[in-house]
């Protein structure tokens, strides 16, 4: 609105000065606008200018509950994404204390009593709590080791797991408890989440 003012302006000097000049007066009705049609102008653009210039109450709560709502589906897309990535941590935690285990064993021709006979015993799971290790080879029975769903035994060697992200964990995987652990199961060809095995 104010270049249409100033345009009007600018227009009607020319005229004016032409007219001055003596090349003939402006035609009727083209001339320098009135000052009624300046502040008619001007008062349009004050108008426009406050109607545009907030937001109401409603439009404003519109826009807070948009953005909440997309604030939570974020977050818990997040949550779910920190989750997996302790998940996998746990998982390849696991598959590199394996190989520990094993040259222990290669050694010794006995499997470590404890995580810390490799080195690993103050190792803490990506949940900040110790990984759990049993060694099964002097244990008579199958009521030390983690049973799968048909109450068999995982490994034969030894049981090595994280409790996961509750921090609760029992003996056979059907349990509430149990389904968040990362296990280590048939000797060592599936470690991954026990609700997956």
């Amino acid at each position: 609105m104010i270049n249409l003012i100033t345009h009007l302006h600018n227009n009607s000097g020319d005229r004016l000065r032409h007219g001055r000049e003596g090349m003939g007066k402006a035609p009727r009705g083209i001339g320098a606008p009135s000052i009624h049609a300046i502040a008619r102008v001007r008062a349009l653009c004050l108008r426009r200018r406050r109607a545009c210039a907030g937001l109401t109450l409603v439009e404003l709560l519109l826009v807070a509950m948009i953005m909440s709502v997309l604030g939570s589906i974020a977050l818990s897309q997040y949550h779910g994404h920190i989750e997996k990535t302790r998940n996998a941590q746990a998982i390849m935690e696991i598959r590199s204390i394996e190989p520990l285990i094993a040259q222990y064993q290669l050694d010794n021709r006995t499997l470590p009593g404890t995580l810390a006979d490799v080195g690993r015993g103050g190792m803490l799971d990506p949940w900040q709590r110790p990984y759990q290790y049993t060694n099964l080879s002097g244990i008579k029975g199958k009521g030390a080791s983690r049973k799968d769903k048909n109450l068999v035994p995982l490994n034969s060697d030894y049981d090595l797991y994280s409790m996961g992200p509750d921090g609760k964990s029992v003996m056979p995987l059907t349990a509430k408890d149990s389904r968040d652990d990362i296990i280590r199961a048939n000797d060592g060809r599936f470690v991954g989440k026990a609700a997956e095995y």
